[in-house]
């Protein structure tokens, strides 16, 4: 749904566009008594003038109402119904059903698709139609006679007459309201692909900057990072060293590590690899990944303990091996960081369906504090994080290879976890699960075997004789 306060833009814009059209409509109308032609109708030119009156009343109302903010949309539906009953006074004292103030009710058609899409096209179509057939079969069952100072022969009043009249504009109304919805809608859909569009070129563009940067100081960083951490590793290793000496090395080790996984991280970001999608145990692919992460960091140290749940057996998907592990080293990273003292970090796989048409299922879940309410948007965004150390790109290359995947089917969720509490309430924060869906596949050993027994089968086809078994990247 659209934020408030584009909607807030519009309703300002169409008041301020209907004060406007007001005024020319009273204009024309006093250009037309002073001349004389309405002098001889003067209950018809009261209820015309009243009926323009009220309707700029009715405006600065919702311009009062516009400034609170609040229930936009259903006043941009009011507006659009009342819009309708005021255009039925005017078509009533204009000549009834074959006024030609009913072109007003187009134009309130558009103005609702506008406003809220096809949904306000759709809702001045049904007003416009309502009050307009009320006022024909008011006239064609007596119970609505014309103005008392107009006579009865400029007015349609049986039913045969009435009823052209009333199917045309009916017809027409809903045409008018069918296209201004469709073009709304399309309208909508192509600015939402155009801020699509500008928000993949902003970041293309900072990729390529961080590209630049990657570039020029990678090399710069990691040789004295590997000096320093080879250098740390030897003075462990000195006698004569105290406790709070080798703890100091192994902050010193640690931050050297930790700087060494940013510049891996900027350089993955900035550098994509086109993926090589084919069938990959990702079961097997998690458990490496858990066993690595059990040692590295708060993990080796048993502060956050990482566990795999999910088949001890292959889970085949259709993906480039090196990348999910990438995907799922990223996650864990993130997950361990996000989580407090003593939490788990799950790691799962399952799968779903058949080899043919199902998925597989890999999500990482933590107990940290969740994803705080509005940055759940732009968690993937690059440079963009909610923690007071870290610098926003993990995540951010997650997404770029899930998105350079899309051609097999990969895609990504992320969600706050929910515990629940006593009495069935189920409102306390329990940590996020990023959730990673990928195609299933058939191993290569099993496809190899498929093949030929098709091959077998069909008499046209003869299986290559140095066929073997291949089995799949882990």
């Amino acid at each position: 749904m659209e934020s408030d306060d584009r909607l807030s833009n519009r309703l300002a814009w169409v008041t301020g566009l209907r004060l406007g059209f007001l005024t020319l409509l009273l204009g024309s109308t006093a250009f037309v008594y002073l001349r004389g032609a309405l002098s001889r109708y003067p209950q018809s030119q009261t209820f015309l003038l009243g009926a323009i009156g009220a309707a700029f009343a009715l405006a600065a109302i919702y311009a009062a109402l516009l400034r609170r903010r609040k229930h936009l949309r259903r006043l941009a539906a009011l507006q659009i119904v009342l819009d309708q009953m005021t255009w039925t006074a005017i078509v009533y004292v204009t000549g009834g059903a074959t006024s030609g103030a009913t072109s007003f009710y187009g134009l309130t058609c558009l103005v609702g698709a506008v406003l809220i899409g096809l949904r306000g096209a759709a809702i001045a179509a049904l007003a416009g139609i309502a009050a307009f057939g009320a006022l024909c079969v008011g006239f064609g069952s007596g119970s609505i006679g014309p103005p008392i100072d107009q006579r009865a022969g400029y007015y349609t009043l049986e039913w045969d007459e009435i009823l052209y009249p009333l199917g045309v504009n009916a017809l027409g109304i809903v045409v008018v309201a069918l296209l201004a919805g469709y073009l709304a809608e399309r309208l909508r859909r192509t600015g939402g692909a155009l801020v699509e569009a500008n928000e993949r070129a902003a970041s293309a563009e900072r990729l390529a900057m961080l590209g630049r940067i990657a570039a020029g100081l990678a090399h710069e960083i990691r040789n004295p990072l590997g000096s320093i951490s080879g250098s740390i590793e030897l003075l462990r290793e000195a006698p004569g060293l105290t406790d709070e000496d080798r703890r100091l090395c192994e902050i010193v080790q640690r931050e050297a590590g930790r700087l060494n996984h940013l510049v891996t991280d900027m350089m993955d970001l900035a550098r994509p690899r086109r993926p090589e999608p084919e069938a990959v145990d990702v079961a097997a692919l998690a458990r490496d990944v858990v066993e690595l992460a059990s040692r590295s960091e708060r993990s080796g140290a048993g502060d956050v303990e990482v566990v795999y749940e999910g088949p001890a057996g292959p889970a085949w998907a259709t993906c480039d091996g090196a990348q999910m592990r990438q995907v799922l080293w990223n996650l864990v990273r993130n997950a361990v960081q996000a989580s407090g003292a003593g939490s788990t970090v799950r790691v799962s796989v399952r799968e779903e369906g058949s080899t043919r048409s199902g998925r597989v299922r890999l999500t990482v879940a933590d107990r940290g504090p969740g994803i705080p309410p509005g940055s759940q948007a732009r968690i993937f965004e690059a440079f963009f994080t909610t923690r007071s150390q870290g610098a926003g790109i993990g995540l951010a290359v997650v997404r770029r290879i899930i998105e350079d995947h899309a051609s097999v089917g990969a895609t990504i969720d992320v969600r706050n976890n929910v515990e629940d509490l006593t009495g069935g309430q189920s409102d306390a924060a329990a940590g996020a699960t990023f959730e990673v869906g990928l195609a299933r596949a058939r191993s290569a050993t099993t496809r190899s075997a498929t093949d030929a027994a098709d091959g077998a089968s069909d008499p046209g086809v003869i299986p290559p004789a140095n066929a073997r078994s291949q089995s799949g990247p882990t």
